[in-house]
């Protein structure tokens, strides 16, 4: 490039869809109740109580957030043998993440897979630790191959 050049603009971020939103505050909820199990319905409602909640998918917020809450120890029980520690040693972060995924997975089926596992990977790429998305889709792509082997097998 010369230096009459102008630089290539930046690229600037996609927003992110009402979808994106609820998924990401879902899991700052889903973190919240891993760290006080007891106030599961006080952390809820604190949530709904945030500034920019009306931009929000109050249906699949509250879907997440029930779900996960209400089966954690069957979805535990499904990503257990998917990772190479145990539960209790995963990150808050990583934990909610998968939770809410192996969620979307077994009980969403509406939502096509890659589209849950994009968006778990995304969440740990803001959320997470340096490689945790990484970690992240290698656990939710063997639960999809798993619970839904006629799509994941089409991939």
């Amino acid at each position: 490039m010369s230096e009459t050049e102008a630089p290539p603009p930046a690229e600037t971020p996609r927003p992110k869809n009402a979808r994106r939103l609820t998924r990401e505050r879902a899991v700052q909820t889903i973190y919240s109740w891993l760290l006080n199990p007891g106030e599961a319905r006080d952390i809820k409602r604190d949530a709904r109580l945030e500034e920019d909640f009306p931009r929000l998918d109050a249906k699949l917020f509250d879907r997440l957030v029930d779900g996960v809450t209400a089966g954690a120890t069957g979805l535990r029980a499904r990503i257990a043998p998917l990772i190479d520690r145990k539960v209790e040693e995963l990150s808050p972060v990583e934990h909610a993440i998968l939770l809410m995924g192996a969620l979307e997975l077994t009980a969403h089926v509406e939502t096509p897979y890659r589209v849950i596992i994009n968006e778990a990977v995304e969440i740990a790429k803001v959320f997470g630790g340096t490689d945790g998305h990484r970690y992240i889709n290698g656990v939710l792509d063997r639960l999809a191959q798993q619970v839904r082997p006629d799509e994941a097998v089409r991939r």
